[in-house]
């Protein structure tokens, strides 16, 4: 997992409450466990005409010109701004590795369904949670004719608007940690590597039919 980097980009609001995983990333796309190639099938329902498949060209097919995401304002956002119970549904890791590989990197909202909150810091995405009113105030200023831009800096958690705004945020130190040295579990397992090595050499010696 690539570490956290504080970024300054363009948010996409998204004025959607309840937006839950099966939006997020299809059933039919959970064959894969690769972690990556689901950007092109983040929203999939919402943002294309048909319907789609794994391994389809999605560079082929008709877009829904009223969907956020298909607005070239919006089409490199790295910010998503949303409603309450933002994740949702059930609790497929492909939710936030389909955010992460369309290239959104934090997460705005008022609350958020807790296995999916959790996932995000798992796999390199920020989850935000503000208040409703300053939800309500960001979505104000995201629907100006100039997309809103944000500066994201993890390390002091705090959020500055391009008109100078700032919003602090809170964040759970250890998940902060695990974004800023890019730890996903493994990573964090790993950090242990010695210890578990010394473990497994005593009990070899101590249980050897175990190894047999």
């Amino acid at each position: 997992m690539q570490p956290f980097q504080n970024f300054t980009g363009v948010v996409a609001p998204m004025d959607r409450a309840n937006i839950d995983t099966d939006a997020l990333i299809p059933k039919q796309f959970l064959k894969s466990i690769k972690r990556s190639g689901f950007g092109s099938y983040l929203f999939d329902e919402w943002r294309y005409l048909d319907h789609g498949e794994p391994d389809m060209d999605c560079s082929q097919r008709p877009l829904n010109p009223d969907f956020i995401l298909n607005d070239p304002r919006f089409s490199s956002a790295q910010i998503l701004l949303a409603r309450e119970n933002f994740g949702c549904g059930s609790s497929r890791e492909h939710a936030p590795w389909a955010l992460a590989d369309f290239g959104f990197r934090v997460i705005l909202a008022p609350s958020f369904a807790d296995i999916f909150f959790n996932n995000c810091f798992k796999n390199g995405v920020l989850p935000i949670q503000l208040d409703s009113e300053q939800i309500q105030s960001l979505f104000e200023k995201a629907g100006c004719a100039t997309p809103l831009q944000i500066e994201v800096d993890l390390s002091v958690q705090l959020l500055t608007l391009n008109n100078g705004d700032q919003i602090p945020f809170t964040v759970d130190a250890g998940n902060k940690q695990r974004l800023i040295e890019g730890l996903d579990d493994i990573g964090l397992t790993l950090q242990q590597a010695d210890a578990i090595l010394e473990y497994e050499a005593r009990r070899k010696v101590e249980a050897p039919w175990v190894f047999a």
